[in-house]
């Protein structure tokens, strides 16, 4: 009688679970499988700390979302219609357009039009855009059925050797993370056999130190993709050879003594967070502190205050006019999450907030129908020395102008759509003990598995990071226990949290906090994170003196020649946002006449800073008067008329009138200052 019991209730259980399997989503089973398998491969040494959702899992609400909106209807929704470039790359054909061969369709926009498209896909799923989804999917078919029809690799209409032309090889590892999230999104089997046919015998070159030429090594993010989806072994085989090639090995090792080459910006992004991907896999220390080391060096060096590295095309020092090319608000963000996802280290999520509240929204218009190639802490028209010639002389097109595709070099305006789209499905993660982690924060819905693989749905109500508050309500299919991390930002000293207006134990210095409990329809949660004001004073460097600053394209400036730069300045931040005097503007282009901006700072810490808040607009679009919070903050008028060789005054200003100005966020404006000349007490 018991052993019929026992067998009756297997049955049971067995019916339940496969009940409970049809009524989850295709891309919920995509994601217990990646979760099971990375769980259970003894390959995999070093387990990560969490798994990414699938694109449209975490969906936008609030501000995020009437930006997302925008990012649709405008250049990411619409790119290929303003640019043959976009139009026709990746269709196997030739065509006439800037850095492309008219016969076979190679060249410049095959890099390009793969940064849009993986962006693109992303958002399409995530808005659940069905006039996107078709648009991007039709071309990504494309590559698929080339593939799966004879091609050896994504560039299927070409016979490519990836060991000897770089650019290409380059370009083929941002379709591959393009073809990820596609299968991702939908689970169609063919767009796996693609990845698995092409990565499957696939020689990943080895890392380079050198980041002044593109290489293909960043295959290795689409590469552990699709193993960790297919299991297919012969691609991690692959990965760890590369790993263990005498350049990769030198390259880890000279980074760990911080002996880096100063090079281009987005190369160096893309390839410093290899080693660490790598890093699970051979479990070598070394390769987890070589990205660490470099991104300390970049911290060191180059890092401007909205999070974002300096890169003039290449790294270029610390400095009020020095500029941070748009690509690298992507790929800068990228590489965080990367290492986010291995270490689960909480400060790396203040670091891709940082970029994203602050370095994002600054190079695209409001309206996400105009973007430009630089953005730099301060920019004034006509007097900053962005517009006197040759500043910089890059392919004689200003690199500030917006435009609907930017610069003639279409790079930034196809990485651009990638910056949304990351923020938003990494908001929410999975874990390997079946729970979930808010790892980034905003106004947003999630729905996932959890436990036994219950469903669950988690909104999070909240004008963050413009209020201090998130209220989040727990939805589970039915009551089930499963564990909850919550982030801890750094610079929050007095966290609360509460669970059904009972308060939770909170330790800081953890970095998350992990609740733990039986979750059941309608839980709330209360967390309130109170910012504190920031006051960054620090100096400008001089621009690393190397070939390219002294004698490249940049040769024009003669700023670039000087060795004595240590001009003072001062930078104000509340929480992770950055703030800046705003310089009202006409347009992107075009700023208000008789704006007053010559000021210096004496503020020098909160004691003298007056915080204004006002209600959150109905519909968010950065606009300045409609900013929610405000800074008062003590500051000097004075005669200041920046040169391209001295765009902050060399020492503190003296004898100036003081005043009372207002800052707002810095993604809020297009002319502005937020690294203020230093007023002396």
């Amino acid at each position: 009688m018991k052993n019929k019991i026992l067998l009756l209730t297997i049955l049971v259980s067995a019916l339940f679970s496969c009940k409970q399997e049809n009524q989850l989503k295709k891309t919920d089973l995509l994601f217990i499988n990646r979760r099971d398998l990375i769980t259970n491969d003894p390959a995999l040494k070093v387990k990560p700390t969490f798994i990414p959702l699938s694109p449209g899992a975490v969906k936008p609400e609030g501000w995020i979302k009437d930006w997302a909106v925008d990012a649709t209807n405008g250049i990411t929704g619409h790119l290929d219609e303003w640019s043959i470039a976009f139009n026709m790359a990746w269709k196997g054909v030739g065509f006439d357009a800037e850095g492309v061969d008219p016969k076979t369709g190679m060249g410049w926009p095959l890099e390009q039009a793969s940064y849009w498209m993986d962006g693109a896909i992303r958002l399409a799923y995530i808005m659940n855009d069905t006039a996107l989804i078709n648009k991007i999917s039709e071309r990504l078919d494309m590559v698929v059925d080339g593939v799966l029809n004879g091609g050896d690799s994504f560039i299927y209409w070409q016979d490519v050797d990836f060991s000897k032309t770089n650019f290409d090889n380059w370009a083929h590892s941002h379709m591959g993370r393009a073809l990820v999230a596609y299968y991702e999104a939908t689970g169609n089997p063919r767009i796996l056999d693609a990845l698995v046919k092409v990565y499957g015998n696939f020689e990943l070159v080895p890392l380079t130190f050198h980041t002044n030429d593109v290489s293909g090594s960043n295959n290795v993010d689409a590469m552990l993709d699709t193993y960790e989806l297919s299991g297919d072994k012969r691609i991690l085989d692959a990965v760890l050879k590369m790993a263990d090639a005498p350049l990769t090995k030198e390259t880890v090792g000279k980074w760990n003594n911080e002996d880096i080459e100063n090079g281009h910006g987005v190369i160096f992004y893309e390839n410093l967070r290899v080693p660490a991907m790598i890093y699970p896999w051979n479990n070598d220390p070394a390769f987890l502190k070589a990205t660490q080391s470099c991104f300390n060096w970049l911290d060191k060096k180059h890092m401007q205050p909205y999070g974002v590295a300096s890169s003039e095309e290449h790294n270029a020092g610390k400095g009020s006019t020095r500029n941070s090319e748009t690509c690298n608000v992507a790929t800068s963000a990228w590489s965080y999450q990367q290492l986010y996802e291995i270490t689960g280290n909480g400060e790396l999520g203040d670091r891709i907030e940082k970029v994203f509240f602050n370095a994002a929204a600054t190079p695209v218009s409001r309206d996400f129908k105009t973007m430009c190639y630089f953005q730099s802490p301060d920019r004034i028209e006509g007097l900053m020395p962005h517009d006197m010639p040759g500043h910089p002389a890059d392919r004689g097109e200003s690199s500030y102008v917006f435009r609907p595709t930017g610069h003639k070099v279409l790079c930034c305006v196809g990485n651009l759509n990638r910056v949304i789209p990351n923020y938003v499905m990494h908001m929410w993660m999975g874990t390997l003990d079946k729970g979930l982690a808010a790892t980034l924060y905003g106004p947003s819905v999630v729905n996932a598995v959890v436990g036994q693989n219950t469903p669950v749905e988690i909104i999070s109500n909240t004008n963050y990071p413009f209020s201090e508050t998130i209220e989040m309500t727990v939805k589970p299919a039915e009551s089930i226990s499963f564990p909850l991390y919550l982030r801890i930002p750094s610079w929050c000293s007095k966290p609360e949290i509460r669970v059904n207006d009972e308060s939770i134990n909170i330790d800081p210095s953890s970095g998350f906090v992990k609740i733990d409990r039986k979750w059941k329809q309608n839980d709330k949660i209360e967390l309130k994170f109170p910012m504190h004001i920031e006051v960054l004073t620090a100096q400008e460097t001089p621009y690393p003196q190397t070939k390219y600053f002294q004698e490249g394209s940049s040769a024009g400036r003669a700023l670039a020649k000087i060795t004595d730069v240590n001009s003072p300045y001062r930078s104000i931040l509340y929480g992770p946002l950055l703030f800046a005097l705003p310089v009202k503007d006409i347009d992107p282009n075009r700023q208000a006449e008789n704006q007053q901006w010559n000021y210096a700072m004496i503020t020098e810490d909160a004691t003298t800073v007056d915080i204004e808040r006002s209600q959150m607009p109905e519909r968010w679009s950065w606009q300045i008067e409609e900013a929610p919070v405000k800074l008062k903050v003590k500051a000097k008028k004075f005669d200041w008329k920046p040169t391209e060789l001295l765009p902050l005054p060399k020492e503190e200003v003296e004898g100036a009138e003081e005043t009372e100005i207002t800052l707002v966020p810095y993604g809020c404006t297009k002319f502005r200052i937020s690294m203020f000349p230093i007023a002396k007490k």
